[in-house]
């Protein structure tokens, strides 16, 4: 109710206590009279509340949790991505031609060297066997027979019995019977070597691919050789990876500093992980390093070799690589979710002694687990955020409640 209104409720009643009611008209105008009296009251109350002067409370500065870098010894890494390969892939083919007669295995089993795999008709092979050996008894008794006669030669020769003619015919005659003997011999050899080849055998430890071929089948007689299946060895396996020009700078400055050899290459740890797996479960060594970098990559070409027992790693697998490079040091770390980035690079948020925040420019290094390594740009006593970020203002005070950064990154 405005004061306007108040005062025209007193004149109200100053009219009508001059002219003449009834007593019902005049108890009424006296709690008319009671109420107004207390309203006009209340209303001088509201307006000498309304003349105080007002004071601003500032809210208190935002909570926040901060953490000084932890300290920790870090092993700098080289990481690239890679391609899994088989140490040895071959296709069995077909030497000798003829009819497949026996299939040896199951497609995909694993087998051993020198496991039979395809019998490719043996039998002329091993009648052709027979024949050379043949050859070869009858020009070794024909050599024999030959060596005598010249040796008989030779002794009449020096007492002049025969002519020198006939001695020179028994020579000619003894060597002819030698050259037929090792050609007699080379028959045997071949042909125990066809009879071989129809026998086709694993050549080294692997898994055997679908066969590309079927019982009954003529093989082998075509311009190229007929691949039967091909096998592949799983344990070990190659990693190939490359590395770019500027890494292979970094590693020659590091492998001469410690003043290595190119056969220590060979110790040097290399660590893959699937793009499934957490980490890198799978560890092996250096195996290959190439000597020049590819001019059109501006990459050098390297090879790690691992342990694969379990198969795990298949060929052609894409897959990614860390080496190590250099000695471990220690370094400074914070959780990977208190660095920033904007146009400028990356940043951090700290608190100085004032709880005034701060945004401060840093150079960042590798991730180790949740943590990130900080290059530059702290010290080890400055408190970072590491929750409450998105209330943290640079510039503004902040109510700072300290935390291990070991304990916030575990979070």
């Amino acid at each position: 109710m405005s004061v306007f209104s108040l005062v025209s409720a007193a004149d109200v009643r100053d009219r009508d206590r001059e002219s003449p009611r009834s007593p019902g008209i005049a108890a009424v105008s006296n709690l008319a009279s009671h109420t107004s009296t207390a309203v006009v009251a209340a209303a001088a109350l509201l307006l000498a509340g309304c003349g105080q002067d007002n004071h601003y409370v500032a809210p208190p500065p935002p909570r926040v949790t901060v953490a000084v870098p932890l300290r920790q010894s870090v092993t700098r890494y080289l990481e690239a991505t890679g391609n899994t390969a088989a140490v040895n892939s071959a296709d069995l083919v077909a030497r000798v031609t003829g009819f497949v007669q026996e299939v040896n295995y199951q497609d995909g089993a694993v087998v051993k060297k020198g496991t039979l795999l395809f019998t490719i008709e043996p039998e002329p092979y091993s009648v052709k066997l027979d024949q050379a050996k043949s050859a070869e008894v009858g020009a070794r008794a024909t050599l024999k027979q030959a060596q005598t006669d010249f040796d008989r030669q030779a002794q009449l020769i020096t007492s002049r019995a025969v002519s020198q003619s006939a001695y020179d015919q028994a020579q000619s005659t003894r060597d002819n019977a030698q050259s037929a003997l090792s050609q007699a011999e080379a028959n045997t050899r071949l042909a125990a070597l066809n009879l071989e080849y129809a026998h086709v055998t694993a050549p080294f430890d692997g898994i055997v691919t679908a066969r590309q071929v079927s019982v009954g089948q003529y093989v082998g007689s075509g311009a190229s050789p007929t691949v039967l299946a091909t096998i592949i060895q799983f344990d070990p396996i190659y990693v190939n990876f490359n590395i770019s020009e500027q890494d292979v700078l970094r590693i020659r400055e590091d492998i001469a500093r410690r003043g290595l050899k190119p056969e220590d290459l060979k110790k040097v740890p290399v660590e893959v992980g699937l793009q499934s797996e957490t980490g890198y479960p799978h560890e092996g060594t250096l195996d290959y390093a190439s000597p020049t970098v590819n001019q059109s990559t501006g990459t050098l070409a390297a090879r790690a070799v691992l342990s694969n027992q379990n198969r795990v790693l298949l060929p052609g697998y894409f897959v990614r690589v860390r080496v190590p490079v250099g000695e471990p040091k220690n370094d400074l770390l914070v959780p990977d979710t208190a660095v920033g980035s904007d146009q400028g690079g990356r940043y951090v948020l700290v608190v100085d002694k004032d709880n005034v925040v701060e945004q401060r420019k840093v150079e960042i290094g590798p991730k180790v687990n949740d943590q990130r390594v900080i290059d530059s740009g702290l010290k080890p006593e400055d408190r970072i955020v590491i929750a409450g970020v998105l209330r943290a203002i640079p510039g503004q005070k902040v109510d700072p409640q300290v935390e291990a950064a070991s304990a916030a990154g575990a979070k």
